[in-house]
């Protein structure tokens, strides 16, 4: 299991807020898989996550490469293939949609996703209890 403190710093690169230790452990285990690319040193530096309904949709979320890496390029190409040969095998038919930074885009574009398609624009709301 990855370590909360290993996905905030990854989360924080990203200008997202942390998430608590017991955050996280919600999130991941409500996500069907999750993928991680560690450094020969065991320094987390890559992560993505899954979600589906298990019929029409999946997501991919939290999308990350470590920005202080010079491949931090190929390691979100890597990340966004085996997240979609994975979806691939184990949902075909699946609508995949995903939320990712900007880092990600060349990455993404070149696995065939579209940007913006038609200057459509997706929207998110971030809902929090008061005090979290």
């Amino acid at each position: 299991m990855p370590q909360p403190d290993a996905l905030n710093h990854l989360l924080g690169q990203a200008g997202e807020q942390p998430r608590t230790p017991e955050r996280w452990q919600r999130v991941l285990a409500c996500s069907l898989w999750h993928l991680r690319i560690h450094r020969a040193d065991g320094e987390l530096v890559g992560f993505v996550r899954a979600t589906s309904d298990r019929a029409l949709n999946a997501n991919l979320w939290d999308l990350w490469a470590d920005d202080r890496d010079p491949a931090q390029g190929q390691l979100m190409l890597a990340l966004v293939q085996a997240a979609l040969g994975r979806l691939r095998r184990e949902l075909p038919g699946c609508s995949i949609s995903l939320s990712a930074p900007p880092a990600a885009q060349d990455a993404l574009e070149h696995c065939g996703f579209v940007i913006d398609p038609g200057g459509i624009r997706a929207m998110g709301i971030r809902l929090q209890a008061s005090g979290s």
